[in-house]
């Protein structure tokens, strides 16, 4: 199992099927190890639950996976965190990239750090000798949306899915619990 991105829409099985990756490695050999990095913030009561949620249903599912929070320093922990043996699953890009770009709380990156920090990513996914399972929004086929800040947003998503697809060897789309195999086995 080579790096995979898996995109798709809000409720479209992305997280499920990251963790069946995550399941089916740690299955395959004993000394296997996933870590799981989240990259939201709780930052209203709201998203508190729903964070409270997923890592109840994530630790029922794969109760062998490692959780880690981290909402921006994404390159830098997996630098970290990738070792032999260890997969990772990164859930999600889209919420990294808002944490960057239109955080709620202190300015947004300007064009030249959120190209350091992107580039941090692929420098980290390039290097990883282990999988690395990285899960995302796809945002981008529906309508031109209102506002410069929205517009930026969804410009560099699409940027960001272009540049982690290349350096994937798996790219799934999921739509309504479906795997549709974009690039790689399957494709």
């Amino acid at each position: 199992m080579q790096h995979e991105l898996i995109l798709g829409g809000q409720r479209s099985g992305k997280s499920r099927c990251a963790e069946a990756r995550a399941q089916a490695w740690l299955a395959s050999d004993t000394g296997h190890s996933a870590l799981f990095i989240a990259t939201a913030r709780a930052l209203d009561d709201e998203m508190q639950a729903r964070i409270t949620r997923h890592r109840l249903d994530r630790a029922a599912r794969v109760p062998a996976m490692a959780t880690l929070e981290e909402p921006v320093a994404l390159g830098e922990a997996l630098r970290a965190h990738a070792k032999a043996r260890r997969l990772i699953v990164v859930d999600c890009l889209t919420l990294w990239l808002t944490n960057l770009v239109m955080p709620q709380r202190g300015d947004p990156l300007d064009d030249a750090a959120l190209a350091s920090a992107r580039e941090g990513v692929l420098g980290a996914l390039s290097s990883a000798t282990e999988p690395i399972v990285l899960v995302s929004n796809e945002i981008g086929l529906g309508v031109a949306p209102l506002g410069a800040e929205t517009r930026r947003f969804v410009d560099e998503l699409g940027r960001l899915h272009q540049a982690i697809a290349e350096v994937c060897s798996r790219v799934t789309l999921m739509v309504a619990g479906i795997e549709v195999a974009v690039k790689g086995p399957g494709r």
